[in-house]
């Protein structure tokens, strides 16, 4: 498996895309998060203690556009050897497909979580030194308190999902664009939907489902009790649809032709 490893190591990191998505998924995700906390003040309340704004949530607004750079990540991690035809000599030194896959996801989730930490520090960076100027205390984006420490940490094991989402939906159709259409239509077309379903009830449900809206109730730290799912819950949900885009796209990976 360390053989495995290194080798997957290896070509991750001398494609020079993987390079440009990294800083990518870092600096769209600070500068949408700067962006947002930039526009909110507590002019239109009574005082700053009666603005109920969420401000650790709006300054991790970044994620995103962020999360598109992952799971382009995810996604040419598997679909870019199938493009150039290199998967052949991938399985050829390494037989087991499983072992390929499961080498893939680790460096991959090992990337995507290193530039999510970045991401989020900096996000979090950045409201410190924004919102004050705008009426907010700095203080909840401590991550001292609890609550953003949980929406923190919780925010980057989202990004390390979606890349492993992303490679697992890659795997199951090798096609690149093909495999980010569909991420991305999961990502942002499935929330724009729900908005017009008509029935509340299967609104709800489908929130509770749909693996952004779920996945993100982690980085809520008021107002828990209008959340769809509870923030771990939520984070657990999309937990599973990783676990099930992995499983189905190493079946395929183990039961088709390169």
């Amino acid at each position: 498996m360390r053989g495995a490893l290194h080798a997957e190591w290896t070509k991750l990191r001398t494609v020079p895309s993987t390079w440009w998505l990294l800083l990518a998924v870092a600096a769209l995700t600070v500068a949408l998060s700067a962006a947002a906390t930039g526009t909110v003040s507590t002019d239109q309340c009574p005082s700053p203690d009666a603005c109920h704004e969420d401000t650790v949530k709006l300054s991790l607004t970044g994620i995103w556009l962020g999360q598109a750079a992952v799971a382009a990540l995810g996604v040419l991690a598997m679909s870019g050897e199938y493009g150039t035809g290199t998967i052949h000599a991938t399985l050829t030194a390494v037989p087991g497909r499983v072992r390929v896959l499961a080498a893939k996801a680790a460096v991959v989730l090992g990337a995507a979580l290193v530039a999510g930490t970045v991401a989020v520090l900096g996000s979090l960076l950045a409201g410190r030194f924004i919102l004050p100027g705008n009426g907010f205390s700095a203080a909840p984006l401590s991550l001292t308190e609890g609550p953003t420490l949980r929406a923190a940490v919780g925010t980057v094991l989202y990004f390390g999902l979606i890349a492993l989402l992303s490679l697992g939906v890659a795997t199951l159709v090798r096609d690149t664009a093909g495999a980010i259409t569909t991420v991305l239509g999961l990502l942002y077309a499935l929330p724009a939907v729900v908005e017009l379903v008509g029935n509340e009830e299967w609104r709800e449900r489908i929130r509770e489902w749909a693996p952004a809206s779920a996945g993100l109730a982690v980085q809520a730290t008021k107002n828990l009790d209008s959340l769809p799912l509870a923030p771990w819950s939520g984070l657990a949900v999309l937990a599973a649809w990783a676990g099930a885009g992995l499983l189905a796209g190493a079946a395929v990976f183990t039961l088709r032709d390169a």
